[in-house]
């Protein structure tokens, strides 16, 4: 890239400032976050000051050099002007003797005057950027070594190469947060990869779509029927199609479909359907899909159904649990625990704890009140009674005797629950694994966990990809209850796997139906329980001593809430026992407005008297319950756990220069500096699917027709079971009864159910002698290609 000159730099089009670095304030290695001090030497801004503070995504840079800053200048509350960078470089020198001084500074080892001067003599003005160019150049430089050569090309991108990379991309449109992460991944071959393949991004770059590649490569001249266009446009429609709509597949014709009409969104280009498929074929070569029958799969859920069949037939293929207790020494052993726990166990129950103390694997399934948790703890309690074992974790001191219960759910609200029912620790499934972000997982198949009876709670949560990983993790000798409720909502990601395991009937199952709680005049597991069946009371709308519906419409749905939560507040419930629940974000009964409404009915700041924080238009303060948004394993904090903003540090209070809240998660404390806070949103109301595996005191939950879209009977029933003990319906009959009878939901496309019964004789991969020819059974295409009425089936092979 040549070197502009200095009046285009300087140019009023842009605004700069020019300095020297003095020192940085902050600087986060991981996104490349900086706060730097420079002394000024130059601006076309009106700007007095001798010094400045610039802020943005720029790596570490080096002390006493001077930089040119572009970007804007901006009056921040707290801290005053600070000038907010776009891009960046460094001030290189313009003359032969600057070059020449530069080459032959300390920073270059090796490279003194005479090389210098050779290299500008040979290179010219613009050696600098020639170099990073062509560093083959190098090579007609007299008396310069190749280990000198690649020393100095090497030092010059490290110093110079990110800078212009971040002007290009700038150029592209890309902003400097992206930019970095774009660097990050591509390094010095950022340019290079972007100009020739720039839907390369789609496959490598999280944020980045199919829209905003194509774009870039409209301006690059690589559109159409390209070939690479094609391939992006095809991984980007299987990822996010399998992302969005929970499929593990998508059926070819559908694939092809869905590809041409984003091809052709932009109007610009039209495109044959055999294009398309001569382009799947190369990614089936290049294995970036895997194509079986009339499916294409992500190769990452191909093999997690493969690997979750293979690890549940390596599970059942146990055959030392048969018969291992005689049945009479279970049925004393289960008459002193019914005794000891004063419990009388239904035949149901009985039939549960002892499948599951005498089967490899059990599922254990029911609907909220019919007594899984008390099947769980008989199992745990059963089990360490008939072993001659103990319970208490703090007896067991080495590897070689581990603590034999392993209790795991998707959820750290699950787990807590889990723990405080039985009296044994349990963990999340991603802690189970010791999940270590980007690191992957620490237990495998070569790394199993260590224990004798695993117990997996709310199975229904967990999609393909988990349940693979923790199958594969499960050590030989293990037995595995799964226990969850397969009328909820299924896993966020892809794949159903508790329903898929229950229909293939390959596992011991015990499904709980007789309700227990409603002894204790649960009308809220009676009405769950209608909601089930498609039913609802004929005077659902009638008070209940535990649940209650409010009439309003979807314009008077936050005034209802507010009066509810107000009154709540005054019989002494707190934020944290009072949880509104709603299916969708947007609109007036939508999460984003009850959570600004919630805020200030529990956490108001009138008096100014406590620490808030501006976060775009969301205002975070001390007291706020909070949920956190993304997996953070390193902090053990995880996607879908509610924590509390326990304290605010202001960036003159630390050290770091940054301002920091502390928030509380169950104990666990984790600080966020600003540019996290994207991680986290208010949690006074919450989506339906981030409540899975949580129960709360009182629900409270509004539901209206402007819901439609979303309302669904699962989607209904997991926002009732959430409540304990008070539920309150606030919005229209009509639209609770439309939701329940809407039942239609499409099954997920899987094939894991398949899998499962054929007991996996489906062909391995590595099996097929010819992937090409297995691919163009699938797609051939039709020679009578651009005659009227073609379709997509034309192109599928029989």
């Amino acid at each position: 890239m040549a070197q502009q000159d200095s009046m285009d730099l300087f140019s009023e089009e842009k605004s700069f400032i020019k300095g020297r670095h003095l020192v940085t304030i902050f600087h986060n290695e991981q996104n490349m976050y900086s706060v730097v001090r420079i002394r000024l030497d130059e601006t076309n801004l009106k700007y007095e000051e001798k010094e400045a503070v610039v802020t943005g995504y720029f790596p570490r840079i080096h002390e006493h050099e001077i930089y040119i800053f572009y970007g804007q200048l901006k009056d921040h509350p707290r801290f005053g002007l600070q000038f907010h960078v776009d891009h960046f470089r460094k001030d290189m020198p313009q003359s032969k003797d600057g070059i020449v001084s530069y080459l032959s500074s300390e920073l270059f080892k090796g490279i003194g005057k005479k090389t210098a001067e050779g290299i500008v003599e040979t290179l010219g003005e613009n050696a600098i950027s020639k170099i990073l160019e062509q560093p083959s150049l190098l090579d007609s430089i007299p008396k310069l070594s190749p280990e000198k050569a690649k020393s100095l090309y090497d030092t010059l991108i490290e110093h110079q190469g990110l800078e212009q990379v971040m002007i290009a991309l700038n150029q592209y449109g890309f902003g400097p947060q992206l930019s970095m992460k774009i660097y990050q991944i591509y390094m010095q071959d950022t340019i290079s990869i972007i100009q020739t393949n720039p839907y390369k991004l789609v496959e490598d770059i999280e944020g980045i779509g199919f829209g905003r590649a194509d774009e870039l490569g409209y301006q690059l001249g690589i559109s159409g029927s390209h070939p690479d266009r094609i391939k992006a446009a095809c991984l980007y429609t299987l990822e996010s199609q399998c992302l969005q709509e929970g499929n593990v597949y998508l059926e070819a014709d559908h694939l092809l479909e869905s590809v041409k009409k984003l091809l052709e969104e932009n109007k610009r280009d039209s495109i044959e359907f055999s294009e398309i498929s001569e382009e799947v074929l190369k990614l089936g070569e290049e294995e970036k899909i895997i194509v079986e029958e009339r499916r294409v799969y992500l190769p990452s859920l191909y093999f997690s159904e493969k690997g979750i069949v293979t690890n549940i037939n390596r599970i059942l293929s146990q055959t030392e649990y048969e018969n291992q207790f005689p049945e009479s020494e279970f049925l004393l052993a289960l008459g002193e625990l019914e005794e000891r726990l004063d419990v009388e166990y239904a035949s149901a129950q009985k039939e549960a704890i002892q499948t599951a103390l005498q089967s490899p694997m059990l599922i254990l399934t029911g609907g909220p009140g019919t007594g899984k948790t008390t099947v769980i703890k008989g199992i745990v309690e059963l089990y360490s009674e008939l072993h001659g074992i103990s319970m208490d974790i703090n007896d067991y001191k080495n590897e070689d005797d581990p603590f034999p219960f392993i209790l795991a759910a998707p959820t750290g609200r699950a787990a807590k629950r889990m723990s405080e029912s039985t009296g044994i620790p349990a963990v999340t499934i991603h802690r189970l694994l010791g999940w270590n972000g980007s690191e992957g997982f620490s237990h495998d198949e070569d790394n199993p966990i260590n224990g004798k009876i695993v117990i997996i709670d709310e199975v229904s949560m967990v999609d393909t990809w988990l349940a693979h990983q923790l199958f594969k993790a499960l050590p030989e000798h293990v037995q595995v209850i799964l226990v969850g409720d397969e009328d909820q909502l299924p896993s966020v990601g892809p794949g159903q796997v508790l329903k898929d395991l229950l229909a293939s009937d390959c596992v011991p199952t015990v499904a709980l139906e007789h309700i227990y709680r409603q002894a204790n005049g649960s009308s809220i597991i009676e009405l769950a329980h209608e909601i089930k069946r498609g039913t609802l009371p004929y005077d659902v709308e009638k008070q209940q001593a535990d649940r209650s519906f409010i009439r309003c419409n979807t314009a008077q749905i936050a005034e209802a809430v507010e009066k509810v939560v107000r009154n709540a507040r005054k019989k002494g419930f707190t934020a944290r026992d009072i949880q509104v629940l709603a299916p969708m974000y947007k609109g007036p009964a939508g999460i984003d407005n009850l959570n600004k409404m919630l805020q200030e009915v529990f956490n108001s700041n009138d008096d100014n008297k406590k620490r808030e924080i501006k976060f775009g238009d969301i205002s975070y303060r001390t007291g706020d319950k909070v949920l956190q948004l993304v997996n953070q394993p390193e902090s053990g904090v995880f996607n879908g756990d509610i924590g509390e903003i326990v304290s605010i540090l202001f960036a003159k209070e630390n050290t770091d220069n940054v301002d920091k809240l502390i928030i509380s998660f169950e104990g666990i404390e984790v600080t966020y500096t600003r540019q996290d806070l994207s991680q986290i949103t208010h949690a006074f109301c919450t989506s339906i699917h981030k409540s899975q595996g949580s129960e709360f005191p009182i629900v409270i939950f509004p539901i209206v027709k402007s819901y439609y879209r979303m309302l669904r009977r699962n989607l209904i029933y997991t926002a009732i079971t959430r409540s304990k003990n008070f539920l309150i319906l606030c919005g229209e009959e009509e639209a609770l009864r439309l939701g329940v009878e809407r039942n239609n939901e499409q099954r997920r496309k899987t094939t894991l159910l398949e899998k499962l019964k054929s007991e996996m004789s489906a062909p391995e991969i590595g099996e097929k002698a010819d992937p090409i020819e297995y691919l163009e059974n699938l797609l051939n295409t039709d020679p009578m290609i651009g005659m009227e009425d073609v379709t997509p089936y034309d192109f599928i092979g029989k």
